[in-house]
């Protein structure tokens, strides 16, 4: 199945400690996603084949409040 780059923007300030964090988190939904931060930009992306919405539970888990900006 084809990979898609999702990408996330993220209300919350993150701090390079949440690296990690966020991407364990994304990585319990799809094992095999690739994770990116942006502390500047504060966005993520995420390539995998699953839908967006399956990462935004991930996220709220994590106390962190994304929305999705390009799918």
């Amino acid at each position: 199945m084809e990979t898609e780059k999702l990408k996330f923007l993220l209300h919350n300030d993150v701090a390079q400690n949440d690296i990690a964090r966020i991407g364990n988190a994304l990585r319990r939904v799809d094992p095999d996603a690739n994770v990116s931060v942006d502390l500047a930009s504060r966005s993520v992306v995420v390539e995998s084949w699953l839908m967006p919405e399956e990462f935004l539970v991930a996220f709220a888990d994590e106390d962190l409040n994304a929305k999705i900006i390009n799918a």
